[in-house]
């Protein structure tokens, strides 16, 4: 709740009057607090590491490069989803705004955002999946020295998580 009265708070203290910034800004702080989440509900997997499989799904080893990778990556796709998410209904409604049903009609803008925000999270979630698959790659090189001395397999893998 507090994130989502923080882009008020400012636009009330600054006078911000520039549609772009006024509208944009929640979806800015949105999409942040949707990665920030990501990172904080997993920040023991940059520390202990996670599971590295090799391409049949024998477990080498844990790493900690892996889980730093596998947390960036699970942030990334969440800032897609929900910045996506909040941005596509503002959008639709700033141009719905001009129309004639708008008018006539005022109190079914709610109803515009609404429905626009369940349609397009609904068509983000395996558009964010496919974009940012579940297993991992990561390459040999960039894991630690154990990891290197237990397998001479150039990919490794590793589950990402959602």
């Amino acid at each position: 709740m507090f994130f989502g009265l923080v882009p008020r708070l400012l636009q009330i203290k600054f006078g911000l009057t520039n549609i772009v910034i006024r509208k944009t800004l929640p979806v800015v702080v949105l999409a942040q607090v949707g990665g920030i989440n990501a990172v904080a509900s997993r920040s023991f997997e940059p520390v202990r590491g996670i599971e590295v499989m090799d391409k049949e799904g024998n477990v080498i080893g844990y790493s900690r490069k892996a889980g730093t990778k596998a947390v960036k990556d699970t942030a990334t796709s969440r800032v897609v989803l929900f910045g996506t998410s909040a941005l596509i209904p503002e959008v639709f409604s700033y141009y719905y705004k001009r129309t004639q049903f708008f008018l006539r009609y005022p109190n079914s803008l709610w109803t515009l955002k609404l429905s626009c925000t369940i349609f397009v999270m609904g068509l983000m979630v395996p558009v964010s999946f496919s974009l940012f698959p579940q297993i991992g790659r990561i390459q040999y090189s960039k894991l630690e020295k154990e990891i290197q001395s237990a397998t001479e397999e150039t990919e490794l893998f590793y589950n990402r998580g959602v």
